[in-house]
């Protein structure tokens, strides 16, 4: 049948998708561990002078972990099915495992993207100079960013991820605001990409189990 023609070919298509979520997942535990480390000194993270949001760690129990147990541990199933498969014993028409790991990283990812979104929209903690926003005096450790759009929705979109000459503001840790852009951004795409593979192994999951029904009639 024709259905069975497209589980055969999504299910070729499947077989790079777990080691491709692997990767993506390495990549996001790393992403979110430099997220903890700005500019690569440590001693901000000692201080606890790091973006909550870095410290919340989606990258990594997100994007990293759920993803990446979520796919070593459907390869090994399905792996055990196969073999049983060949011994010529009875097993299910598809493995389990298809369906309910695909969705937790689903799941994982759809946190990462979610949260990494909220921490580039806020800006990273950063020791600025209070005065300059009118929220005070003097210097102080805070989201500058989020305090600028406190009072106008649209500023801190605007100041921030628009207009780079605002970035000067944060004194400490160096770099940060654009360290923060570019991890947090990588890990927007990262988890998004890992949505799409999961989605496609779900996919695979349901076809196949179709055309295990299409097979038995």
């Amino acid at each position: 049948p024709s259905l069975c023609r497209v589980a055969m070919c999504v299910g070729k298509c499947s077989r790079i998708v777990g080691p491709c979520l692997l990767v993506l997942g390495t990549l996001s535990v790393a992403a979110n561990i430099l997220l903890l480390f700005p500019g690569g000194a440590s001693k901000y993270l000692a201080e606890g002078h790091i973006s909550k949001h870095a410290k919340a760690m989606p990258g990594i129990w997100g994007g990293g972990i759920a993803v990446s147990t979520a796919v070593s541990t459907a390869s090994f199933l399905a792996c055990l099915w196969s073999r049983e498969e060949g011994m010529e014993q009875v097993a299910p028409l598809h493995p389990p495992s298809t369906f309910s790991f695909p969705q937790l990283a689903l799941l994982g990812a759809a946190a990462c993207f979610v949260l990494s979104g909220v921490g580039l929209t806020n800006g990273p903690l950063c020791f600025y100079n209070a005065s300059e926003h009118g929220h005070g005096h003097g210097t102080l450790w805070g989201y500058p960013f989020l305090d600028a759009g406190s009072q106008e929705p649209d500023a801190r979109t605007e100041n921030y991820l628009h207009d780079r000459h605002t970035w000067s503001i944060c004194l400490e840790p160096a770099g940060v605001v654009a360290w923060n852009v570019i991890l947090f951004s990588l890990l927007l795409l990262v988890s998004a990409t890992e949505m799409v593979l999961a989605s496609l192994q779900i996919l695979n999951g349901c076809l196949g189990c179709l055309c295990g029904f299409c097979e038995g009639k």
